[in-house]
């Protein structure tokens, strides 16, 4: 699997455009910033670097803010409250169009793995910079993820992901999978509606309190149950694709290192890990995304037991927080080509 060894940074507004007819590219001159804060100036940046313009937004809040101050144009958008500003979808199409803008990029967070705003976005002939609105949909839903990754031949971890909730027929499912099992909100993320029950007498009190968390959190308290991986790694691969079916992965970041599965420290490259792992892992990712027609930037995320076998866990269908480590590595790497030519 080739990797892009001189990557640069500008990789963060890759995009590939589909209008109504496939065949039909665009150039983009200028482009929405949906958002705020360093990942807007990260955006803002490496677009000036393209000779791209560029469109901020801001709320009350962000009206001085840095990233206003810095953009070729700035749209005032509304309220301080996200609710009221970064997450109106329509009101962000209008500064696109009121400002000839021929994209946005959501950034990380607020509407990024939105697939209505995808989906209103190719309705109004504006590119989104990221994944279809069926890329978003299928790896935001965890049994929909796990069906397709099986089918794609990437490893899952042993578990039940059907339809049946029944409390009596998921204790069945997961005596059949064996204790511990860990049991995780269908449309969960950020370590939300996730509880291990290490034996049979802990199942159904972590099953009620999963699907309670869930159901606040997400409005959804279906689960899914797999077999929990003792003393794991966390494991993640920045992958890129386009709309041609061209696939690359920028090697691998090691978040093991968590407070109540929230990502504290990441290494990159992991260490410890033999090369032919690497690469393995970064098929398997790239299996991945290709099996839901991924374009942009995006992480598959994987667990790794202490024997070194690694399983699909999920995929974050957005540019990430921990892609400046990725952006740092192969940055590393390119200037280290170059320094030998």
């Amino acid at each position: 699997m080739p990797l892009l060894h001189r990557l640069p940074r500008q990789c963060i507004i890759l995009a590939q455009i589909r209008f109504n007819h496939a065949t039909n590219l665009a150039r983009i001159n200028k482009v929405v910033i949906a958002n705020r804060g360093e990942i807007a100036m990260r955006v803002l940046r490496t677009a000036r670097r393209l000779g791209i313009e560029t469109v901020a937004v801001f709320s009350d809040a962000d009206a001085n803010s840095l990233h206003t101050r810095s953009a070729d144009q700035a749209y005032h958008i509304g309220q301080a409250s996200p609710l009221k500003s970064y997450l109106r979808m329509y009101a962000l199409v209008d500064v696109a169009k009121k400002s000839g803008a021929q994209a946005i990029h959501p950034g990380y967070g607020f509407l990024s793995e939105n697939p209505e705003f995808a989906e209103l976005c190719a309705a109004e002939g504006i590119i989104f910079i990221g994944p279809s609105a069926n890329a978003i949909r299928d790896m935001g839903m965890k049994n929909t993820a796990k069906k397709i990754m099986i089918e794609a031949g990437v490893p899952v971890i042993e578990g039940y992901n059907g339809d049946n909730q029944d409390p009596e027929y998921l204790f069945q499912k997961a005596k059949e999978i064996g204790f511990p099992v860990m049991m995780k909100a269908v449309r969960g993320g950020g370590g939300k509606g996730m509880r291990i029950a290490r034996s049979e007498k802990d199942f159904f009190e972590s099953l009620e309190s999963a699907k309670s968390e869930s159901s606040k959190a997400f409005g959804d308290d279906a689960m899914i149950i797999e077999k929990f991986v003792q003393r794991p790694r966390h494991v993640e691969v920045q992958v890129f694709g386009d709309q041609h079916d061209n696939y690359v992965y920028l090697w691998e970041r090691d978040c093991s290192i968590q407070r109540r599965h929230q990502k504290i420290i990441e290494e990159a490259p992991a260490p410890g890990l033999s090369m032919e792992t690497r690469h393995r892992l970064g098929k398997a990712a790239v299996d991945a995304a290709r099996a839901v027609k991924y374009v942009g930037a995006g992480t598959v995320e994987f667990i790794m037991d202490p024997r070194g076998d690694f399983y699909f866990m999920e995929m974050n269908t957005r540019l990430q927080v921990e892609h400046p480590i990725s952006e740092a590595i192969t940055e590393s790497t390119a200037a280290s080509n170059r320094a030998t030519l």
